[in-house]
């Protein structure tokens, strides 16, 4: 048997268990073929959600900001036709606690490995969009021999890809005049308490290339997730700590590059035009993919071609 099918490991502490849950008054969405989980990742709580083929490649997924594990609702079937499949809430995400602090992306990569150590999954191949993406990278900067392999869909690194300024032409800044505003201490929780539906939409509708990629429903999920307890501190801590991220980032760096294999996810109206370019400095082994008629949000608004091209860079990883 490989590493790559070893069934997750079943224990009280990690059955489906709702009064487990940080979040309570959150609704808790059910997805057909897939079982929720909470499992304990260096003293807090992180959510997953688990199902697919026990004995196939494992693939872990980690969503960005403003959203939680269901952003690949619509990916999570297609891939469990051939790998075993686990979405997890980031730390201040969905259902996963809301902890005061430790929101560098170093810290969070620690915990979402202590949560798949804990899940018994001994090495897996790594999804990541927006700010999943920037764990997933320092992830792979520390537990690179845990990893079959990272695909990183349209986000930019912090102190790798980010950019240090925020671009003033209106046709461009749109797309991060929102970093500059979550660094803020306090004015983004004063002017967004309540108003969180109204934010987390415009985000929704303005970085798709549709404005009816997501409906009602969708905005209230995710607007209900930021706006339960601490939610929308945390959303914002990954931002604050982003600066902390990139010295730990160029840390790492300096002590070797990136060897695993690295997939570059764009899009044709997404934020990086290249993913595989910005990435390719840093690791050895870059590729990249361009997924047409997507913004922003690539799994909700492209997921069979999400699940076509993370089928491919598998299998071809696999095959090398």
């Amino acid at each position: 048997m490989t590493d790559d099918a070893i069934a997750p490991k079943r224990s009280c502490d990690q059955d489906q268990d709702q009064d487990q849950n940080p979040v309570p008054g959150l609704p808790l969405h059910d997805l057909a073929g897939f079982t929720h989980r909470w499992v304990d990742a260096e003293g807090i709580r992180l959510h997953a959600v688990e199902g697919g083929q026990p004995a196939g490649p494992t693939v872990v997924l980690l969503a960005g900001f403003p959203q939680t594990w269901w952003a690949w609702r619509e990916v999570m079937p297609g891939l469990a036709e051939r790998f075993h499949v686990i979405a997890i809430d980031l730390p201040g995400q969905g259902h996963s606690d809301r902890p005061q602090g430790g929101y560098d992306t170093h810290t969070v990569a620690s915990r979402v490995q202590a949560a798949l150590t804990a899940l018994n999954v001994p090495k897996y191949w790594l999804v990541a969009h927006d700010i999943g993406a920037w764990v997933a990278f320092s992830l792979a900067l520390k537990y690179e021999e845990r990893l079959h392999g990272v695909a990183l869909l349209d986000a930019g690194i912090p102190g790798i890809t980010l950019p240090d300024s925020i671009p003033t032409d209106p046709d461009r800044a749109w797309k991060t005049w929102h970093f500059a505003f979550h660094l803020v201490p306090e004015l983004p929780e004063t002017l967004l308490a309540g108003r969180e539906r109204d934010y987390v939409g415009w985000f929704l509708k303005v970085k798709a290339l549709s404005p009816n990629t997501f409906d009602d429903a969708e905005i209230d999920h995710y607007a209900a997730a930021i706006a339960a307890e601490g939610g929308l501190s945390a959303s914002l801590a990954y931002y604050r700590d982003a600066a902390e991220s990139a010295r730990k980032n160029h840390d790492a760096l300096e002590r070797g590059h990136l060897t695993v294999p690295v997939l570059g996810v764009s899009s044709s109206h997404g934020s990086i035009p290249d993913m595989a370019a910005s990435i390719s400095p840093w690791a050895e082994n870059a590729t990249g993919v361009l997924i047409p008629q997507a913004g922003h949000f690539i799994p909700d608004e492209q997921p069979d071609a999400t699940v076509d091209v993370l089928t491919a860079f598998i299998d071809h990883e696999r095959v090398e």
